[in-house]
């Protein structure tokens, strides 16, 4: 098995880079360095559809439990019974993980129902808030509170309103959960609800419900600066007064075709900045299907993906999409921010869309788009994995900048041979080109922050070494995601005022912390110095 999984890989990659190379010479390999690849884990256990990296620096993985034996025991002879389970009713097996990123170990956990396609977000304390999914789990709702000591589990707690399996989970200002969309689900709710809190139609998902196709599910939420919501569909997008139920925005359509699932494109809000006062609000869509695509795959047939993004200011007047090209086409792709405010485009597939066996042609090298660059020079290709990450794929960005990489499984069950993709056990991490060597002279260190739970509007002070003199520090902070299904729930980056002096052999950079939870809503952040392009490893920070 090993030997040919190891042949298949190095075609793969041989065929992704002839592409790239040969086929779309107007795009170049990233000039700061291509990044480095490193599998962490052979196997750990469960293939890692959902990810989430919380502030104790574990990360949360899972996929579900109707899929019958995972390779992870639960521990000590414990099973879960359950008579709905649709593939064991007595089931021993883990179907979540807590990666140790420290000690580079996996724990097994135990989830309750069926938290297949399901939607999560941190809330401030610091507990990830988990909801729906599919069968038993479709209107369940779980929660996990970090811990150190091991002893921390899942818990189970409640149900929503609706059945939300392929829905989306926003965190707001009040600290409640906004919970969108799903299969057959035309409407959002709250967790927790409050006196008064329902279920509301939203019009919306309906209006963008592609017949035999869907292609809105996993709809792409972004919190604005007028405390409005931003959501995307299909290739629509509105900006929704969530407390009135009203719409107070139409955006123009994004041409193409479907960006959301099974089309399956991502999107992220780029970097907020103190400069504006958080006021300008920039959204990025990339990739996704053309239409027909779906129904094509399913057919056997499968046509090329969009190589596309749409680029918006939706705080704008009269916002426009502006359209550029990646250097490949792309489906499945996973879009994060990274700690140098460059977005990552990792994974997926150049043919067909998500869904079980609909999508050829990985994607193996993940791409960087540099938002503060000209337009036509802002895309470059890195360097290529040789593992293929298709549907059922997750990533997270890290507190030392590393990217963890994990799942894909597009299989019904755990499957190892006679399949085209088998299902994927390892965790890799991708090192992009900043944590070379070649920027050691640069590289920062945080040696203390002043406050590490900050009131909003207060100022702290950041401490920090540099090998040789800062130039043009910055501080930034970053909200971690809940990743899967190529979209990166909740995650943002905000650029934070500060001055920067000389205190005896160290810097102390004075910091005006976001202004509202609006701007950054309450809970953990990673905070970097970033000096002369070249981020810290984090410290994390909690705004109350």
């Amino acid at each position: 098995m090993g030997d040919r999984l190891w042949k298949q890989e190095h075609k793969l990659l041989v065929q992704s880079l002839v592409y790239l190379f040969f086929a779309a010479p107007s795009f170049v390999v990233n000039a700061q360095g291509p990044g480095t690849w490193k599998v962490l884990v052979e196997n750990a256990g469960v293939s890692a559809m959902h990810m989430a990296t919380n502030h104790l620096n574990k990360v949360i993985i899972f996929d579900r439990t109707d899929y019958g034996r995972s390779q992870l025991r639960l521990p000590n002879g414990r099973c879960r019974n359950d008579p709905n389970d649709l593939a064991l009713k007595t089931d021993c097996w883990a179907h979540s993980i807590e990666y140790d990123i420290a000690t580079n170990t996996v724990r097994p956990l135990e989830v309750l129902t069926d938290t297949w396609c399901s939607s999560g977000a941190f809330v401030a304390n610091g507990t990830l808030v988990h909801t729906g999914g599919y069968n038993d789990g479709a209107r369940a709702i779980r929660y996990f509170i970090p811990c150190d000591n091991n002893a921390c589990d899942w818990i189970e707690e409640g149900d929503m309103l609706a059945d939300r399996w392929y829905a989306t989970d926003q965190v707001l200002p009040d600290n409640r959960v906004f919970v969108v969309g799903g299969r057959r689900a035309f409407s959002y709710e709250f967790v927790p609800r409050k006196a008064g809190d329902g279920l509301y139609a939203l019009n919306f998902l309906k209006q963008t419900d592609t017949a035999n196709a869907e292609n809105n599910l996993y709809p792409f939420v972004h919190l604005s600066s007028d405390g409005n919501l931003f959501i995307f569909a299909n290739n629509k997008a509105i900006l929704l007064n969530y407390k009135t139920n009203t719409v107070v925005k139409t955006f123009p359509d994004l041409p193409g075709g479907g960006r959301n699932y099974p089309s399956s494109g991502s999107s992220v809000m780029l970097p907020l900045s103190y400069s504006n006062n958080f006021e300008k609000v920039e959204v990025l869509v990339c990739g996704g299907s053309p239409p027909g695509a779906f129904q094509a795959a399913n057919g056997g047939s499968f046509m090329t993906a969009l190589n596309d993004c749409g680029r918006i200011v939706i705080t704008d007047p009269n916002p426009t999409w502006a359209i550029e090209t990646m250097p490949t086409p792309r489906v499945m792709g996973d879009m994060l921010i990274l700690p140098t405010g460059d977005v990552l485009i990792i994974n997926g597939a150049e043919q067909g869309t998500a869904g079980w066996n609909l999508a050829r042609t990985p994607s193996l090298a993940p791409f960087l788009y540099s938002p503060a660059k000209l337009p036509g020079k802002r895309f470059a290709v890195l360097g290529a994995t040789t593992i293929p990450r298709m549907y059922h794929s997750s990533t997270n960005v890290l507190p030392d900048g590393r990217v963890l990489v994990g799942g894909s499984n597009t299989n019904v069950g755990y499957s190892f041979t006679g399949v085209m993709f088998p299902t994927e056990l390892r965790l890799e991490a991708y090192s992009p080109y900043y944590l070379g060597s070649s920027y050691n002279f640069r590289r920062p260190t945080i040696a203390s922050v002043s406050n590490t739970v900050i009131s909003y509007g207060s100022t702290f002070t950041v401490s920090f070494t540099t090998p040789t003199t800062p130039v043009n520090p910055k501080i930034n902070v970053y909200a971690p995601s809940f990743t899967t299904h190529t979209y990166s729930m909740n995650q943002r980056l905000l650029y934070l005022a500060a001055t920067v002096k000389m205190v005896g052999t160290q810097y102390t950079a004075t910091v005006t912390a976001p202004p509202s939870a609006i701007a950054a809503p309450a809970g953990y952040y990673m905070l970097r110095v970033i000096n002369n392009g070249i981020p810290s490893s984090a410290a994390w920070v909690q705004f109350t």
